[in-house]
């Protein structure tokens, strides 16, 4: 078994497991979602892993996300991290639109207290960034939770170099939740530079690409009709096929070093700076079990190089979403 290491979210006292768990597709986005008990006690194996972050969202469901995640770390109360979101408007069991005015933040911050069954919940990020409100009435609203106690840390999901810095000015920004893997770099050309001089955190989501990085898909994947990623560019058969060229890369790496495409992926991000903790989502433990692994590979700094430039060769097939959600990222 894997000796889980710790890592510090920049400058903030928040210390964490190196690899935090994203808890989204057990409930939701990536088709029907999985047997509950059975979530619980992969959330519980997290734990024993040494896992110490765990990611969710009242979108995610809605709703049933962060119940399942509070039932699940009931019994490791203080010993944990659990991050959750606010921002968007829900009618009717959907997500419509964002909403991240000072009264829905405070109503969700009350009602993801219940459903994680804490006292106060440990990171709340904005989900994504509401043009029609100042990102200083979002980062004041959460600094005064934080004074009243509900919530310890600010957080801030796919925002932009000059919004994160606005917030930051108001209410210090423990962590940037963006998407970062290595076929979606772009964080690298202006947020990460400005996490670093800032000191914030940065937790990628989607590390493994949503599942591409795996190694497991080809043109000839089929995905359930309820599961998102048939709607994004990347996912086309023509793209999974034109993009298996950055798989034969994982490929190769990991036969050098007896690693899967998923842990030399991971694994990059973590040599990425030590103030980045990955989530990849799963529901299955041995994949929980093989992601936790990629924290015991070590490259050499001409491992790291001559993956990075043979990734940098490489052009992408496909935009990560469609163009109406592309516009929703502050990116």
């Amino acid at each position: 078994m894997t000796t889980m290491q710790q890592r510090t979210l920049g400058k903030s006292n928040v210390q964490v497991s190196a690899l935090g768990l994203g808890c989204m597709g057990m409930s939701f986005g990536y088709g029907p979602a999985a047997d509950k008990q059975e979530m619980i006690r992969l959330i519980q194996e997290g734990v024993e892993q040494g896992i110490t972050f765990f990611d969710t969202a009242e979108v995610y469901g809605p709703y049933t996300n962060e119940l399942l995640v509070g039932e699940a770390l009931a019994p490791f109360k203080n010993k944990v991290v659990i991050a959750t979101k606010f921002g968007f408007n829900i009618q009717d069991g959907k997500m419509v639109g964002v909403n991240s005015r000072p009264e829905n933040i405070r109503a969700v911050a009350e009602a993801s207290l219940k459903r994680l069954n804490v006292d106060i919940i440990d990171l709340f990020y904005q989900h994504r960034v509401d043009p029609n409100v100042p990102i200083e009435d979002v980062a004041g609203t959460v600094k005064d939770l934080i004074k009243e106690g509900k919530v310890k840390h600010f957080g801030l999901s796919e925002a932009g170099a000059a919004t994160i810095r606005r917030a930051h000015a108001v209410q210090p920004v423990t962590a940037l939740q963006s998407e970062y893997s290595l076929w979606t770099r772009k964080p690298e050309e202006e947020i990460i530079p400005l996490l670093k001089e800032l000191g914030i955190g940065f937790v990628p989501f989607s590390p493994l690409g949503k599942g591409f990085l795996t190694g497991k898909m080809n043109e000839t994947t089929a995905f359930d009709s309820t599961d998102f990623r048939n709607t994004l560019p990347r996912f086309t058969p023509e793209a999974l096929k034109a993009n298996q060229v950055l798989i034969d890369l994982l490929q190769q790496m990991g036969e050098q070093k007896n690693a899967t495409p998923a842990q030399i992926a991971l694994a990059w991000l973590l040599a990425q700076g030590d103030f980045i903790v990955p989530i990849p989502g799963t529901t299955k433990l041995h994949r929980l079990t093989e992601n936790n692994g990629a924290v015991s590979i070590q490259f050499t700094a001409e491992e790291l190089t001559a993956i990075t430039e043979t990734a940098n060769k490489i052009t992408i097939t496909g935009t990560r979403y469609p163009d109406h959600l592309e516009k929703m990222t502050g990116l």
